[in-house]
């Protein structure tokens, strides 16, 4: 059950939230035993972000996952995102920050796994 969280440094239209939606919902079966139909997602935009004490355009993506996560999953993750925020928003690679933290206790569907 993977949980993204996306605070962006812009106001996104309707149109661009369902486009960055699908786009999670693409990369994140790059991590094994992880699927669209269970991923959650968080997008929040418009928010002052700064970084190095300075208000450019910039976003900050949480990843949260159940269960341990082979390194080159999260480094093709990573590198697939960026490029994605890149294209899609113009924010420099240098001003995305991401956090993978992985999980092993849950709960889901009123159990705790």
């Amino acid at each position: 059950m993977p949980f993204i969280s996306v605070t962006i440094g812009q106001k996104l239209s309707g149109a661009e939230k369902e486009k960055l939606k699908i786009e999670l919902g693409r990369l994140i079966t790059i991590i094994p035993g992880k699927t669209e139909p269970d991923l959650i997602v968080h997008i929040q935009d418009s928010d002052t972000v700064y970084m190095g004490g300075t208000e450019t355009p910039s976003v900050y993506i949480d990843l949260r996952v159940y269960t341990k996560t082979k390194e080159d999953a999260k480094k093709t993750f990573t590198k697939k995102l960026f490029e994605f925020i890149t294209a899609e928003y113009g924010i420099k690679p240098d001003r995305q920050y991401l956090t993978i933290s992985e999980y092993e206790n849950w709960g889901y569907d009123g159990e705790f796994h």
